[in-house]
């Protein structure tokens, strides 16, 4: 019985090495776009959810929509990570401003406001 479940855990094991090794060459990693501004990630955001909307369009899916789709995401995540990034500084800009306006510092709630109003213009459209 010992000798059994070793022979079963063992072939388990071999198995999960096996399936590891062949997802490692079935699916290629990408780096994807860069997003080294929010202007560019904004692009891609749009550019490949263009593309990945028209494949998710399809009734059925094919094994190479599913690499496409794969592809696409390295770039669209680079693109939400950068805008994380960027509405994290929008926050700090804004914190600011409401720090100086309460002070009634002008200077800085007029070059604050500005910068804070100029990076929010471009992920809120009116």
């Amino acid at each position: 019985m010992k000798s059994l479940m070793m022979l079963s855990a063992a072939t388990l094991l071999s198995f999960a090495t096996t399936s590891f090794a062949d997802d490692q060459e079935r699916y290629e990693h990408f780096s994807g776009q860069p997003a080294k501004n929010l202007d560019q990630a904004l692009f891609n955001l749009k550019n490949f959810n263009a593309k990945m909307a028209e494949i998710m369009a399809k009734d059925e899916l094919t094994p190479q929509d599913m690499a496409t789709i794969h592809q696409l995401s390295y770039t669209l995540e680079n693109a939400l990570q950068r805008l994380d990034e960027e509405v994290d500084t929008m926050q700090e800009v804004l914190e600011e401003v409401h720090l100086a306006s309460e002070s009634m510092d002008y200077e800085t709630v007029q070059k604050q406001g500005k910068v804070y109003l100029e990076s929010t213009g471009k992920i809120v459209k009116e």
